[in-house]
């Protein structure tokens, strides 16, 4: 049988083309009898989750369960002595032949095993061993978080010893993949990303989705758009495995949910700990004073325990540093002359190799084409440090947060030097790797860090784990999107995480800083970001794939129905879906809910790697050259907080004075980079406009953003997405041939306007108005604005440069909440512009009468002036011009010009004036009546539409060219040309 198999392997291999055409064949069959598809080509031109989506059938359980007939394969691998010692003591590889035999024999395996299992950097391996990165396929991981998927790469290539061109990775704005990859690292929306291009990712034999317990956003959409791949490959003999790893045991949600796998997946088991832990916890919980605890138990461990490292988990990266500070101090390292010359050495040694790794000849990269989506990519952190308290980023700087000097009783002693680092994930790479290397002779090592250290990375050496049983998060309202950053309580499950992290060498301890009888009202797990955050951004990803019935995709658990209903209201506001059936059968407007199709603007919007809002900007942008603005504005607008801030404590007198100049000279540049007169109105986005263009005019140093109080590693990354959505906008647009100027000219006047228009257009839902003197409930709210979806009263920020102003209607990019409703990132607008701008926002009274309405030749539309008044909060707006607003109203105006038109020479001949189309007793003249029920027939409500019905049917058109055709010889003629108007001959 062994011998058959290979001899009908190396058949298929030799088939060549005829494979591929027959492969082609499968796949439009599979395509059809699964999803209805139709043709390969329109894999992704059919909903995946339509009511056929899922057949719950034999055919698909036997994809499913059909075991491989491969014959056996093996790709040696030269590792170094020392690394194959270290690999056999981690408790997966006695694992490998249970995991490997249900991977070769299930097309979908769970894997649980706590962090330092060796899941992450040893299954690849198994795989790639046993074949499956041979003959042109890659080995995939996901990781959620960016600084995994590149730690992870080269931690594998460094065990595998193996070029970095074979074990890369791939993130968002960077990566090393060359066409040699065969295992590739990366972040989930890479490959969400790439799904959009590849549908069945053909290029991939393996899948693995790493921390699938972390449930982050891509993860789950991941794995259900994966549910769907897995059996299509295995139908058309290029099978493809998935294999989920999650650091938890709760893995129910996967195995027990039947429209997700309807096939049971096999879950493997692995212990994690090669020596136990013990789990210490407090008698008493800190009220609020956790830092202070971590402080005073660390100092407790240094002083009194065994060698081993410390790891500390705080919340955010301004605690991290002022524990890193307060412990420095209470522990001096200094450092000798020979170490630091030794350090500088290899920093300049790692300097120009990475240097000479960029000149590299690797293949050129779109990164479009590796984009990920719009929304936050990585941990919490990377979120929470935009709240009030965040600081200078990518530094490794002491922060002084209001704790001055040592605690009574903790004196300075040199005698104990403690080597303290901070870790989390905005830290700049070259610091992060600090943690992973052995620390100085004769110190202890301490990791202060933040839930990045949780499950993402293994810290070798660490002993003791202090945990505060913390985590801060960011909170949206699901209606509103008002976003709130709150340190709360972490889970049962990421406390056992924290836990895990010690015991890796040697038995180790945890220390919690909370009493085991409020571990005990933790809640179990922590719930999947999908159930707690807006989704509008991942569901016009999911449009884009033609995945029209969002509601019925098979998320491992699914969002709030009121969260998918505002996210599809406000995508259909911005025109990204088209609009839903307003009339029509019960059953029909039903299933018209939650299932808009796209629009082909929602299609463009889809392609830039920004938030609807901001990609319905850059769509807007090319007119009065607008482009290489909204491209900067909208980058700025996405990294967002790239200023420092300068509201800590200071250490002394003089730091004090020091952050004064500092805030000062900040705070006059904003006033310089916000302009004058009509340049000021775009608010802060033309601070943000102006801050971008002189740093890139000075070279983006970090000496100029250190003196302009801007974060460089903020500027680094606007000036990455500026070069990515530039490469986005010319393949949506190739004619428009933008490049990324660093010597960009300031906007003229007229452009500013037009930025301030594009702005209010994406962010239609985020207008406020001052509140009017007559409105005030309380004196507190003279200076407060009202928006339509919040009753309580919001005010500008205190750092925005239209905080004195106080225009009257204002658009803003978020609202944050702290001790008041502030909003951030405002721009002034005009009232006018709201109707015309924004019309699924307004209520439009009646077309006034006078004005009357009127033909408009440039558009070839009839046109009115209406009042109108916006949405929920009923504020009026001035009348506008704007469309005659569909209705045999229409008709009759259009008739009326038509008549006035045309046959302008032939009035004095008419029978009737051309005023009579628009009579209430119009209907009881035959004439009228005729003609008018003929535009209604071909809906020829315009000139464009009366065209193409002449298009459509000549004979349509009758006498009526322009005045030609025979002159009437009465009365009745004219008579029989007016009724005879648009009536089909014969």
């Amino acid at each position: 049988m062994e011998l058959e198999t290979e001899k009908k392997t190396e058949s298929s291999d030799s088939s060549g083309e005829d494979e591929e055409e027959e492969h082609k064949e499968a796949i439009e069959k599979t395509a059809t009898d699964s999803f209805n598809f139709g043709k390969v080509e329109e894999c992704i031109k059919k909903p995946l989750n339509s009511d056929q989506a899922l057949p719950s059938t034999p055919a698909l359980q036997k994809a499913f369960n059909k075991p491989s007939s491969k014959p056996a394969v093996f790709i040696p691998v030269d590792r170094s002595p020392e690394i194959q010692e270290a690999r056999l003591k981690l408790p997966i590889l006695a694992e490998e032949q249970v995991i490997m035999e249900a991977i070769n024999e299930n097309p979908v395996v769970i894997i649980c095993g706590e962090t330092g299992s060796g899941k992450t950097t040893q299954v690849p391996q198994f795989l790639y061993e046993a074949g499956y990165a041979s003959s042109n396929g890659i080995i995939g991981i996901t990781e959620p978080r960016r600084v995994a998927a590149v730690s992870m790469s080269h931690r594998v290539a460094k065990e595998m010893n193996i070029s970095h061109r074979v074990v890369s990775y791939q993130i968002r704005y960077e990566g090393n993949v060359t066409d040699e990859t065969k295992i590739k690292f990366m972040t989930d929306g890479v490959l969400l990303k790439e799904i959009q291009k590849d549908f069945l990712l053909l290029k991939y034999k393996v899948i693995i989705i790493d921390e699938a317990h972390e449930r982050s956003v891509y993860t789950d959409i991941l794995i259900g758009l994966l549910s769907r791949i897995v059996p299509l490959r295995g139908k058309v003999r290029k099978p493809m495995k998935l294999i989920i790893m999650s650091a938890t045991l709760r893995v129910e949600d996967f195995t027990d949910n039947k429209k997700l796998f309807p096939a049971v997946p096999p879950a493997i088991q692995v212990d994690a700990r090669q020596f136990p832990v013990t789990v210490h916890f407090n008698k008493r919980t800190p009220a609020d004073d956790y830092n202070g605890e971590c402080f005073r138990k660390v100092c407790k461990i240094h002083r009194m325990l065994p060698a081993g490292g410390i790891l500390v988990f705080l919340t955010g990266q301004a605690e991290v540093h002022s524990l890193c500070r307060r412990l420095r101090k209470a522990f001096p390292f200094r450092k000798n002359k020979t170490e630091e010359k030794e350090e500088s050495v290899e920093e300049t040694r790692k300097f120009k190799k990475s240097k000479q790794r960029k000149t590299m000849p690797l293949p050129k990269i779109d990164l479009n084409s590796y984009s990920v989506l719009p929304v936050d990519e990585g941990d919490e952190d990377r979120e929470a440090e935009m709240d009030e308290d965040e600081d200078a980023v990518g530094s490794d700087i002491d922060l002084e947060l209001g704790d001055d000097g040592l605690e009574e009783g903790e004196k300075s002693d040199s005698s104990l030097p403690l080597y303290v680092l901070p870790l989390y994930s905005l830290l700049a790479p070259e610091k992060q790797a600090k943690v992973f290397r052995p620390p100085p002779l004769g110190t202890r090592l301490c990791v202060v860090a933040t839930n990045v250290a949780e499950t993402s990375l293994t810290i070798p050496s660490i002993k003791y784990v202090v945990d505060c049983g913390k985590v801060k998060k960011r909170f949206y309202d699901k209606v509103t999107g008002v976003s709130s950053f709150r340190v709360t309580w972490t889970s049962q499950a990421s406390a056992n995480q924290r836990a895990g992290r010690a015991g890796r060498t040697e038995p180790g301890h945890c220390y919690r800083l909370y009493s085991s009888a409020v571990f005990s009202d933790f809640e179990k797990f922590s719930p999947p970001e999908i159930t707690r955050r807006p989704v509008e951004d991942l569901i016009i990803q999911m449009k884009a794939l033609n995945i029209e019935k969002v509601i019925n995709f098979p998320f491992p658990t699914p969002p709030p129905t009121e969260a998918l209903a505002a996210a599809e209201e406000l995508l259909i506001a911005l025109g990204a879906l088209k609009e839903p059936l307003k009339t029509g059968r019960l059953k029909e407007l039903q299933r018209a809910k939650l299932s808009c199709p796209i629009s082909p603007l929602g299609m463009t919007m889809a392609s830039f790697p920004v938030a609807p809002r901001y990609a319905k900007m850059l769509a807007l942008s090319k007119q009065h050259d607008c482009l290489p603005y909204a491209i900067t504005i909208v980058s700025a607008m996405t990294v967002r907080e790239f200023f420092e801030e300068f509201e800590r404590p200071a250490v002394s007198e003089e730091e004090t004075e020091k952050l004064k100049g500092k805030k000062a000279r900040v705070t006059q540049m904003r006033r310089i980079w916000a302009g004058q007169g009509p340049f000021q109105k775009l608010g802060d986005l033309m601070v943000m406009l102006g801050a971008v263009g002189a740093c890139e005019y000075a070279g983006c140093t970090p000496k100029f953003c250190e003196a302009n109080g801007l974060r460089y590693k903020a500027m680094v990354e606007i000036r990455r997405l500026r070069g990515q959505l530039t490469t986005a906008v010319n393949s949506v647009c190739p004619d428009a041939g933008l490049f990324v100027d660093p010597k960009m000219k300031p906007p003229t006047e007229t452009q500013v306007t037009y930025l301030r228009q594009i702005v209010l257009a994406g962010l239609g839902d985020h207008v406020a108005r001052r509140i009017q003197a007559e409105e005030l409930l309380d004196e507190k709210w003279k200076y407060a604005y009202k928006t339509p979806l919040l009753d309580d009263p919001v005010f500008i920020h205190p750092n925005s440069v239209l905080f004195k102003q106080l225009p009257e209607f204002v658009v803003y990019q978020e609202i944050v909440e702290t001790t008041q409703m502030y909003m951030k990132g405002v721009s002034a607008i005009e009232s006018e512009w709201i109707p015309v701008l924004l019309p699924p926002y307004c209520h439009f009274g009646k077309p006034l009468e006078n004005p009357p309405p009127f033909y408009c030749p440039e558009t070839g539309r009839i046109r009115c002036q209406r009042p109108s008044v916006f949405y929920r909060v009923g504020w009026q707006l001035p009348a506008v011009e704007v469309d005659y607003p569909e209705g045999i109203d229409r008709y009759k105006y259009f008739a009326k010009f038509l008549l006035e038109g045309k046959l302008g020479s032939y009035k004095r001949c008419l029978l009737s004036s051309p005023l009579t189309m628009l009579k209430t007793w119009s209907k009881l003249q035959p004439r009228t009546e005729i003609l008018l029920k003929a535009l209604v027939s071909e809906s020829a409500d315009s000139r464009d539409a009366l065209l193409a019905a002449w298009k459509k049917n000549p004979k349509c058109k009758c006498l009526v060219s322009g005045g030609a055709g025979p002159t009437p010889a009465g009365p009745g003629s004219a008579g029989w040309l007016a009724r005879g108007l648009m009536v089909k001959a014969g």
